[in-house]
């Protein structure tokens, strides 16, 4: 019995380290064979099916297991906006500039002289980058470009930077523009070279990424993205492998762990901004990444997610090696609810059967 039971546990720990056996795709996707797809193989696969079909207007979804899909569903080739996964992104390529010290995390918006229409208050002068992208600027200026959650924010000038978390895309877009203005370099053009060409993404399109916003509003344009539902797949794998990619070190192992550090806990998340409350899912906030806490299911440890208004979405769940990658097309002007995202990702990952 004793013996069983920690042959059990040895088993369990295999699905807790991620990398173990992956495998990675080349120009296409390697399927699951029979005995692979085995834990995902089940009467909760096919009610799984039947929820996507019947309760939500998702347009392609795929789950991946150890690299390999083990269930796709839609049109997961077509191209078509991913919402606020955009941000996500945007905290990849922040790594490697930070890194090697072109982006400074202690420098101030007033070192980096930024202003808006609407000016900025002494106070919100002293906000880092790092309070930027960790959604704790105190700067609660309007946004150009809507999608945040600016009716929770406290009185402009009301906050110390650093000390509340409100979700704002003038956050966002400003650590868009503070990105180029270091870097001198374009985020389209450097998710190409540092995440489309490396992972061989077989449909990224340049030509579609163009940047958006009302300037009367804030002159910090907003960065809209384009991916298809299998190439978001290849973002969620590398982020599952620490960065890696086959045999290269796409994203340093270190900044993929500072990115998915809590800056924000839940209770702070749900207390400032409480449309998760009686979701079932606690959320906390990383570096533009929303952190999984809190959780009863040993599937969802260190879950990580990030999230995109009418159904975008990109989930990695360590414990069990899995990525899940879904949308709902803007075009449609369909849009599945908050409730249904996060019912889509949870059941999702309960298909996988830890005994098999």
């Amino acid at each position: 019995m004793k013996l069983r039971h920690l042959l059990y546990i040895s088993l369990f720990m295999g699905y807790m380290v991620p990398g173990m056996a992956q495998t990675f795709p080349d120009r296409v996707w390697h399927q699951a064979n029979e005995e692979e797809a085995k834990p995902w193989q089940n009467k909760k696969n096919r009610a799984f099916r039947r929820y996507l079909a019947d309760s939500t207007v998702v347009t392609g979804l795929m789950i991946v297991h150890k690299g390999k899909v083990v269930f796709d569903f839609g049109d997961v080739e077509e191209l078509s906006y991913i919402a606020s996964i955009r941000k996500s992104v945007l905290s990849i390529l922040y790594g490697q500039y930070v890194e090697d010290g072109t982006i400074k995390l202690n420098k101030t918006i007033k070192e980096l002289s930024i202003d808006d229409v609407e000016g900025i208050l002494p106070i919100e002068e002293t906000a880092t980058v790092q309070d930027i992208i960790s959604a704790r600027s105190g700067v609660y200026h309007p946004e150009g470009y809507p999608g945040g959650m600016q009716e929770y924010a406290p009185e402009r000038g009301s906050v110390k930077p650093g000390t509340h978390w409100l979700y704002s895309n003038w956050d966002f877009n400003v650590a868009g523009y503070i990105f180029e203005q270091e870097t001198g370099k374009n985020i389209y053009d450097e998710v190409e070279r540092q995440l489309a060409n490396p992972l061989g993404m077989q449909d990224w399109d340049r030509s579609l990424q163009q940047k958006q916003g009302n300037t009367s509003i804030s002159k910090y344009l907003a960065y809209p993205m384009w991916f298809s539902t299998r190439d978001m797949a290849r973002l969620g794998l590398l982020m599952l492998n620490k960065g890696k990619w086959k045999d290269t070190q796409v994203i340093s192992t270190s900044w993929v762990d500072e990115m998915l550090k809590t800056r924000t806990t839940y209770q702070e998340l749900n207390a400032n901004v409480p449309v998760f409350q009686g979701t079932g899912v606690y959320y906390g906030y990383g570096y533009m990444w929303w952190l999984w806490q809190n959780v009863k299911d040993k599937r969802y440890e260190g879950a990580y997610s990030a999230k995109g208004a009418m159904g975008q979405n990109i989930t990695v769940y360590p414990a069990i090696e899995t990525v899940l990658a879904f949308k709902t097309k803007a075009a449609y002007q369909r849009r599945n609810s908050s409730d249904v995202r996060i019912k889509i990702a949870q059941k999702a990952a309960a298909i996988f059967d830890m005994q098999q």
